[in-house]
């Protein structure tokens, strides 16, 4: 009976072990995902030309400091930040859409607190003042036809390249907002396809961000495929954009 015992407990013993393991492993993944980074997918070309769809990035999770959105399905743990950072204008981020807490997009922050911003003829204004732009060439892909590309230099000296397909979209003109304290205002840098803080949550946009929303900065694209490639076809694997692995986004 004692040798029928023991034998028994060894299976029992083994899967213990392999449970304690797979533990381990999950709990490191866990504190990595909520404290150190996050990759995501890119699934749509709103961000054009910084970021393209099948873009697969890196996102700091410590770079603002963290919230309960830093942590897998947002539980109501705690209110605002802790060892919060707040984000540079023109940095992109990824972050939680307030319509629902629950959905992650990714745009750039273009407002501050206390900004007044404005669309008119396709230029943006903030605090009265037109930002200036400067047209380039097209280079590279670009995702819909016969694109405008430019050079937009922010109020703090930082440029980017904005895309939109001209001055007479349904974004092209706007109201005047006023970002509330605790909140920023985002765009996409594909101006004329995304639907980002210019558009209320109630009609299915962004609308202003939370400070808390806020869950991390993209720094760098890992990998690229096309279109209707992924990671888990590996039929597909030749579909890759090599010219963007390891890019730094701006």
């Amino acid at each position: 009976m004692a040798k029928t015992a023991k034998q028994a407990s060894g299976p029992a013993n083994e899967a213990w072990e392999t449970i304690k393991s797979v533990g381990s492993v999950l709990l490191i993944v866990l504190v990595l995902r909520v404290f150190l980074f996050q990759p995501f997918t890119i699934p749509s070309a709103s961000m054009e030309p910084a970021l393209y769809e099948g873009d697969y990035i890196y996102v700091s999770k410590y770079t603002y400091g963290w919230s309960r959105h830093s942590i897998p399905f947002s539980p109501p743990l705690f209110d605002g930040r802790i060892m919060g950072k707040a984000p540079q204008r023109g940095d992109v981020v990824v972050f939680k859409t307030p319509r629902d807490n629950r959905t992650d997009l990714i745009k750039r922050v273009i407002g501050m607190p206390g900004d007044r911003l404005q669309m008119r003829d396709g230029l943006l204004y903030i605090n009265g003042v037109a930002l200036p732009r400067q047209a380039v060439p097209p280079a590279g892909r670009i995702g819909y036809g016969n694109d405008l590309r430019f050079t937009e230099t922010l109020p703090n000296g930082k440029q980017v390249q904005t895309q939109d397909f001209g001055p007479d979209g349904p974004l092209d003109d706007t109201d005047t907002f006023v970002v509330p304290e605790g909140h920023y205002f985002m765009m996409g840098d594909n101006r004329d396809n995304s639907v980002d803080s210019r558009v209320p949550p109630e009609a299915g946009g962004a609308g202003f961000v939370p400070a808390e929303n806020l869950e991390g900065k993209a720094e760098f694209v890992l990998l690229s495929w096309k279109p209707g490639s992924s990671l888990f076809k590996p039929w597909t694997w030749l579909n890759l954009r090599g010219d963007r692995f390891f890019h730094r986004l701006d």
